[in-house]
């Protein structure tokens, strides 16, 4: 690898950790003042103009909060759980491509951290990670509620990742590719997946609701049942990594929702047409595209998280095995219909 493109790998992974350090806090202060409209009170209102000071004296109080850590935890695994989970929620990122290219001292610079042909598995073997963390200190806690919440987070990613991948798998076969930046630019150069594979988006978007542990499917941490669930041992810095982690993998869920069935980063044709650009000012455009795409779901998943109740576990584990793994295994047929007989593509 020579200079320039070691320095502009440097400077990606530098971006994406900031980005994700600054939308953190942004998207809590949205949460919170989201629940605020849609249950008809206030929200977050005393700290800085309509609240927007919140989410930093949220994150002074967490620095500087006690770090408790109790006597009959196994401390190795405890201390390294958060790790984990934060560590592989910002790994998803690495090959999402938020932009075509950027251009840098004349040279085409992918905007994708690592721009490889197999991204869309290293994508979900990033995401599948996350689990382990949650498991791990459920184990490390030594606390009966911490193992049930670390219990439930294995056997509900099982589940909902397998009818996350089949959904992931009917793109492939439609597409004919695994590199993410061809799935984007074949649907620019056509329609959106969604519009061939509506099922498929479908089980995709409640898989990730179950993939981030969001309400209505936050067994693993439910509170009138398990108190905290896997996090209940946890305070200060260590509480706020599996906060910050559940957050990261709203952005990869709804990243990943956006570049296989809606277009990715892909504008519309007269921003390449009629203006005219080209260069880092397409690339700005794109990323403008992918943000906003991104932004929808993520308020989509606040709208859902105060308005629907939670499921019984039961439910969540019949749902997952009994609804969306067939529907899955039918849409992967659907989409080699779609190719081998109709000669559809993107």
């Amino acid at each position: 690898m020579d200079a320039v493109l070691l320095i502009a790998t440097v400077v990606k992974v530098t971006a994406i950790v900031l980005a994700m350090v600054s939308l953190v806090p942004i998207l809590t202060w949205v949460e919170r003042r989201g629940s605020g409209i849609i249950q008809l009170r206030l929200g977050p209102n005393r700290v800085g103009p309509f609240g927007l000071f919140q989410p930093l004296a949220d994150g002074i109080k967490f620095f500087f909060k006690e770090d408790i850590v109790p006597p009959f935890v196994h401390r190795p695994t405890y201390v390294l759980a958060p790790g984990i989970s934060l560590f592989a929620a910002i790994l998803a990122l690495a090959v999402l491509p938020l932009a075509s290219a950027i251009e840098v001292a004349g040279r085409t610079i992918p905007a994708a951290i690592v721009d490889v042909d197999a991204g869309v598995l290293l994508l979900l073997a990033a995401s599948g990670l996350g689990v382990y963390g949650i498991l791990v200190a459920g184990w490390s806690s030594n606390n009966k509620y911490s193992l049930m919440g670390g219990l439930r987070s294995s056997s509900q990613m099982i589940s909902y990742e397998l009818g996350l991948s089949l959904a992931v798998i009917s793109v492939l076969v439609l597409c004919g590719t695994l590199r993410p930046v061809e799935i984007v630019e074949k649907q620019a150069a056509g329609l959106w997946n969604v519009v061939f594979l509506p099922v498929g988006f479908l089980v995709m978007l409640i898989a990730g609701f179950a993939e981030t542990n969001r309400l209505p499917f936050d067994l693993p941490e439910a509170e009138s049942e398990l108190v905290g669930g896997y996090h209940t041992e946890y305070s200060s810095m260590k509480f706020s990594m599996f906060f910050m982690a559940e957050y990261v993998n709203m952005i990869v869920s709804a990243s990943l929702l956006v570049t296989l069935f809606l277009g990715g980063y892909s504008v519309p044709a007269f921003i390449r047409g009629p203006l005219g650009l080209e260069g880092n000012l397409l690339a700005a455009a794109e990323l403008a595209s992918f943000a906003l795409k991104v932004g929808f779901f993520l308020w989509f998943f606040v709208w859902v998280r105060w308005t629907l109740p939670r499921f019984r576990f039961d439910q969540l584990m019949g749902i997952g095995w009994k609804v969306l793994v067939p529907l899955g295994f039918l849409n992967i047929v659907w989409a080699a219909f779609l190719v081998a007989v109709l000669g559809v593509t993107p």
